[in-house]
């Protein structure tokens, strides 16, 4: 098994993929050459695995596992499998309204710790964005964010929310690090970090919906789209190559459907 996992880690460094990529595709396939210990390499015993894990996994994961197994057939044991389209279901985030971002960061004492919320939803950064994130990515005459090499090994510009400009400021100064967000034992924080932050302040803030770091960036592009922010100004701000991507927020904004007169009312 560790033969074939590092040429498969071999094969996605050539092709320059990202950490987070390896990480994910290694992961999926040692999943699947544990199912397959006994059983072979083969695409019948591909086919049982994805019945047996969409019993008790969303479609959605065992779907992204099958993309990195397919990979790992194509490019390491060099044969093509085709399988039919995992059909997903669609299932849209419940968003933060307003006020419960809020109430989120009002609960939220520690000074890096509220940055780190204010940032993942004033700019809509993904959580990997914000651990990455070092001081010198900041220009505040500019009052922009460089992200560089996020997802894709792209790079891109956020705007600072002009209402934590000065604090993010102050906060720089009283500090001498690599990252803008670091842990108190020196080096960046990592991402269990931000999820176990927003889980106890949402908890504080007693908000019963699941808090995640990406809820908070759906919600960002949500309530711009709500505000009247032209799509394709939210595709690039959150670094989508697809406009197909943002567009699910078409469908997760309420605004449309809230200001339709129904037809009773009328009477």
């Amino acid at each position: 098994m560790k033969g074939l996992l590092a040429k498969l880690e071999k094969e996605l460094r050539l092709r320059n993929s990202s950490k987070e990529t390896i990480k994910g595709y290694v992961y999926s396939v040692k999943k699947f050459l544990k199912y397959s210990e006994g059983r072979g390499l083969n695409k019948k015993v591909l086919e049982n695995y994805i019945i047996h894990f969409l019993k008790s996994q969303n479609p959605s994961s065992v779907a992204k596992d099958c993309f990195a197994i397919k990979f790992f057939f194509r490019n390491v044991l060099h044969e093509n499998i085709n399988l039919p389209v995992i059909k997903r279901n669609k299932v849209l985030p419940e968003i933060l309204t307003i006020g419960e971002i809020r109430n989120l960061v009002e609960n939220t004492s520690n000074i890096k710790h509220r940055l780190a919320i204010k940032l993942l939803y004033g700019a809509g950064l993904r959580v990997s964005e914000i651990v990455n994130l070092k001081r010198n990515d900041l220009n505040f005459e500019e009052g922009l964010i460089h992200i560089k090499l996020a997802k894709g090994k792209k790079d891109r510009f956020v705007k600072i929310p002009d209402s934590i400009k000065e604090e993010l400021e102050n906060f720089i100064k009283i500090g001498d690090g690599k990252y803008l967000l670091e842990s108190n034992r020196g080096g960046k924080l990592t991402v269990s970090t931000i999820q176990a932050i927003l889980k106890n302040s949402a908890k504080r803030a007693e908000i019963k919906k699941r808090v995640y770091p990406h809820l908070l960036r759906h919600s960002f592009a949500t309530h711009l789209l709500e505000q009247g922010t032209d799509l394709r100004i939210i595709q690039k701000l959150l670094g989508h190559s697809d406009i197909k991507t943002t567009q699910i927020y078409t469908q997760i904004s309420q605004a449309s459907i809230k200001n339709i007169k129904s037809p009773l009312d009328s009477f």
